[in-house]
């Protein structure tokens, strides 16, 4: 990570200097393929992160390695549930895999669009949300100002880092922290995934309980 960006964030905000202290740089890994991360988010939907990495590992093979859309789109229905893929889920997947073989949706052209319109675009496609298109951005795009405000594990991690009370709207708290860390809100978020991560928001009740512990 990009020592001058952590140095801004720590400016920014005291307690992600501290905790930016403590964890070390952490690297923003981009997902080459822009398909395949959206075919592996709809695959892995309301699954543990086990079960998602079986099935789509099961889809790799069924497809003999090849995860392009016109081989997708070539797979029948039967096959894909027989490797524990629900149909609701199979329609999200054809119509992906139809849209961009169609060219409906065209890759390299969302890298020079604006988060906004990007996120539009991708909730047209069945299946994917607003969650799955920021995940989109941060991780396939690379782009570093993006908060998903409404992720569970970024609302934990900051209510560990500032102390705050469990009936804490955890949306509100991002939108007000995320003013400081603009516009670097994707690295903030990939600390606050990490406090859920190494599991400090079990094993102590606040950062400043971590940061007394004896």
């Amino acid at each position: 990570m990009n020592q001058i960006i952590l140095e801004r964030l720590g400016q920014a905000d005291p307690l992600m200097k501290k905790l930016i202290d403590i964890i070390g740089p952490l690297p923003l890994v981009r997902r080459d393929d822009c398909y395949q991360a959206l075919l592996r988010s709809i695959v892995g939907q309301q699954l543990s992160a086990k079960v998602a990495s079986v099935i789509n590992e099961r889809l790799k093979n069924l497809a003999n390695h090849n995860l392009s859309p016109s081989n997708i789109l070539s797979l029948s229905d039967e096959n894909l549930r027989e490797i524990g893929i629900s149909f609701r889920k199979i329609s999200y997947i054809r119509d992906l895999s139809e849209k961009v073989e169609q060219n409906e949706i065209i890759f390299d052209h969302l890298f020079h669009m604006g988060n906004e319109t990007v996120i539009q675009i991708l909730t047209e496609i069945k299946g994917i949300g607003r969650w799955t298109a920021e995940m989109f951005l941060i991780f396939s795009l690379g782009r570093l100002d993006v908060l998903s405000l409404l992720d569970i594990g970024l609302q934990r991690g900051g209510k560990w880092l500032y102390s705050a009370s469990k009936d804490t709207d955890g949306k509100k708290l991002l939108e007000e922290k995320g003013k400081h860390w603009a516009p670097y809100q994707s690295i903030a978020s990939l600390y606050l995934w990490e406090i859920v991560n190494l599991g400090f928001v079990v094993e102590y009740t606040s950062f400043n309980n971590y940061l007394n512990r004896s």
